[in-house]
């Protein structure tokens, strides 16, 4: 494997850290105070920053070691992570998934706002937390170099201590504590170099802990005729001073403890607060002594005891598992639960039980990465592994009248046994639509602070699984949608609140399987649709006639048309008319469709119905003036046969079907589609009842039904070109080929008999 490989690998990785950051950061920012999540996000900056190291990507690392200071901050309870504070952290995550592009792509990121949130990120780290998240909690002011207590704690005579500043002793025990000394033998194993690590950045994130002194070890190098340029000779020797904690020194060589020898022992300067008399105790450091009476802050007791307890716990999971993913993972999970000293023997081990049982329930799912080529390669070989199946078994039944022949009878489980690949084979692509989901909180931040609105994203359904191909094409319909529902739907806070709604907006993403289709909702608690609006601006622009009448449905659907807008000004969001329409023909491309529900003064719901995948189809096969047509099956509702009775006229050439007490407009399919000339007679036909999003139902007439199967789908526009009315062209069995039916286009077209190959939106109403 070759560096440039090894570096893919490691952008391939930094996609998933970036998600797993930016769902830790919305969590925090919902109110999740879980430590792990904290760890998690604090992980997620430490790996991008470690790998970049690796590969030379300097400004990448400079900002992720400043982002993940500041998480350290919070990870050790030294800063809060209220609103303002997350809102900072927010953007920083953005700007760290700008340089990871600009690091793969070669692109440039934003300087100005990059030197900007370091800026403000140092100054979180420095404790100068915002006046918005500092109100939260008010707390005296103390001075950096004093200790900080970070939890309340009632001692044996039930004394509570109370904040107060340690400004006026500055100058008595702060000048007379000795900085900790820590001697730290680092020998890195050959695994390490492997695996992209470097000794020498290692060192260099030490150093930043405090004052230094080094020395490499060299004794073991052999001379030039026997080195191995794969083995690992060096070793070193550091001298540390600092107030950091043994925690923050192992924290360095968190990702890399495994492939080197490392050893940390504190050699002096620990001494105890004034008015604790506590011998010094010899190397390693037994906390017992800490169980009457705390000597030291509480923030550092607990990160004293939590280390212990991580520990404790990766020793075990060392013995019993011997496998270091299992052993971080434990080691984690034993740091969310906080040590507390009046625990006894009992409850402690009953945290360790849940701590191993919820890291066994958390294992991450094996996974491996597989050239997406490969697996479209085997998606269309399937294909044709259906197609053939078909065949045979067509070919079979016309030659055995009876059926019942062992060769019949091994083609049926044929059948089925090609029916179970295709479908774990299509599985392969599924994947869920979490990423896009994420992206889009990034858009509402952005268009938030653009507009001055006060926005609040809400996902649902966020592993709701569905094809690659289509979670590929779902970002830029979503992204419109999005700054639509921003710039447009909701208000300003000062309009939302003289209507009696809160000052911050909520748009709400959701995502949900709905007979065999994903159904996607965007919906938003803005004003909705101004239709008298939207009415005069289509009139404006010769959309429609000044005295068309118009339902509200057909309204809210020109807002579609493209060039249409109704921005007061062109601005850097909207007023181009670029946008909706985008969307919709992004949707159709999909074989999809959108369908608007507006409530003046409540909002906007988009909706979206797609398939799962484009590569296979339900359809059923069905005649239409001697052409053979397939059918989705998702769009039929039910199966009838007309009676002369039920069939009505209407107008000129406009005829309805009686459905239970109901009537349904009925479509003749080869009329529209210009296969005859005049209407065929419903009677000696088939009426198919259709659902549309949108349109409403629908009879589809048609001369005959063939049956029902799984096709293959070809794209149509790829190996031809557009056909209006038809969706794609799939091979049956005895090898014709057969269109798909574009069921949404024939039931916009047959409000006007006819079918254009570019639709006014106006007129598909």
């Amino acid at each position: 494997m070759d560096m440039n490989e090894i570096k893919e690998i490691f952008f391939q990785e930094c996609e998933e850290q970036l998600a797993e950051l930016e769902s830790g950061l919305l969590k925090l920012n919902d109110g999740d105070r879980d430590p792990e999540t904290v760890n998690a996000v604090f992980r997620a900056v430490h790996s991008i920053k470690g790998g970049a190291g690796a590969f030379g990507l300097d400004d990448l690392v400079s900002f992720a070691h400043v982002f993940e200071t500041t998480l350290d901050c919070v990870r050790s309870n030294r800063l809060d992570p209220g609103p303002e504070v997350l809102k900072v952290m927010l953007k920083s995550a953005d700007v760290l998934a700008d340089l990871t592009n600009a690091a793969r792509d070669g692109g440039s990121v934003d300087e100005a706002r990059s030197r900007q949130l370091i800026k403000e990120l140092e100054a979180l780290a420095n404790g100068e937390v915002p006046q918005a998240s500092a109100v939260a909690e008010p707390v005296a002011p103390v001075s950096k170099a004093a200790p900080v207590a970070v939890a309340p704690v009632v001692n044996d005579e039930g004394f509570q201590p109370v904040a107060f500043s340690f400004d006026d002793f500055e100058t008595e025990e702060p000048a007379s504590m000795e900085m900790p000394t820590y001697e730290i033998v680092f020998k890195p194993k050959s695994d390490l170099y492997a695996k992209g690590n470097d000794a020498t950045l290692l060192l260099r994130d030490l150093s930043r802990l405090g004052e230094m002194s080094i020395h490499c070890d060299m004794d073991t190098l052999p001379s030039l005729d026997r080195l191995s340029p794969e083995t690992a000779y060096f070793s070193w020797k550091v001298s540390l001073k600092t107030d950091k904690g043994e925690d923050a020194i192992r924290t360095v060589f968190e990702f890399a403890e495994w492939d080197c020898d490392l050893d940390v022992s504190l050699v002096s300067g620990e001494t105890a607060p004034v008015g604790e008399e506590l011998p010094m105790q010899p190397v390693p450091f037994d906390l017992s002594i800490l169980d009457d009476e705390p000597v030291g802050p509480i923030g550092v007791i607990e990160e004293e005891e939590q280390l212990a307890a991580q520990q404790e716990i990766r020793n075990a999971a060392v013995a019993a598992a011997g496998t270091a993913s299992n052993v971080l993972q434990m080691a984690q999970s034993a740091a969310r639960a906080p040590a507390e000293k009046s625990v006894g023997a009992a409850a402690s081990a009953a945290a360790q039980s849940a701590a191993a049982q919820q890291a066994a329930a958390s294992a991450a799912t094996p996974t491996i990465r597989v050239d997406l080529d490969r697996v479209d390669r085997l998606i269309n070989l399937v294909g044709e592994l259906v197609i053939n199946q078909a065949m045979l078994s067509q070919s079979v039944v016309e030659n055995d009248a009876n059926g019942t022949s062992s060769i019949n009878m091994g083609l049926e489980e044929l059948q089925q046994l090609t029916r179970e690949i295709q479908d774990s084979v299509m599985a392969i692509r599924a994947q869920p639509v979490k990423p896009v989901f994420q992206r889009m909180s990034r858009i509402v931040r952005e268009i938030a602070d653009m507009t001055g609105k006060s926005v609040r994203l809400i996902t649902e359904g966020e592993n709701t699984e569905v094809d690659k191909t289509v979670i590929d094409k779902l970002a830029e319909p979503l992204t419109h949608m999005i700054r639509n529902a921003v710039d447009h739907g909701l208000e300003t806070p000062e309009k939302r609140l003289a209507a009696g709604k809160s000052a911050e907006g909520t748009v709400r993403l959701t995502a949900k399987h709905r007979s065999g289709r994903i159904v996607i909702e965007l919906a938003d608690d803005g004003a909705g649709i101004n239709r008298e609006k939207v009415r005069q601006k289509a009139i404006d622009n010769d959309l429609i006639a000044a005295d068309a009448n118009l339902s509200d449905e057909e309204i809210d659907n020109l807002i579609f048309h493209a060039g249409f807008s109704t921005a007061d000004k062109i601005s850097d969001i909207s007023g181009r008319g670029v946008g909706m329409d985008v969307v919709k023909r992004s949707i159709q491309a999909l074989g999809g469709r959108i369908n608007i529900s507006s409530k003046p003064g409540h909002g906007s719901v988009f909706t979206m119905s797609l398939p799962l995948t484009l590569a296979v189809l339900d359809g059923m096969v069905v005649t239409v003036a001697n052409q053979t047509l397939v059918v989705p099956l998702t769009a039929i509702v039910e199966t009838l046969q007309p009676e002369a009775a039920a069939i009505h006229s209407f107008g000129s050439n406009q005829r309805l079907i009686s459905i239970r007490n109901s009537f349904c407009p009925l479509v003749d399919v080869g009329r529209i589609l210009n296969f005859r000339a005049s209407q065929a007679n419903p009677v000696e036909g088939v009426a198919l009842l259709v659902e549309s999003e949108g349109g409403g139902q629908r009879a589809l007439m048609v001369d005959a039904i063939q049956g029902q199967r799984q096709v293959v789908i070809k794209s149509l526009e790829a190996n031809y070109t557009h056909v209006p009315g038809i969706a794609a062209a799939t091979i049956l069995g005895d090898g014709r080929v057969a269109l798909i039916l574009d069921v949404d286009t024939i039931v916009a077209a047959s409000r006007g008999q006819s079918l254009k190959p570019e639709m006014s939106l106006a007129a598909a109403g």
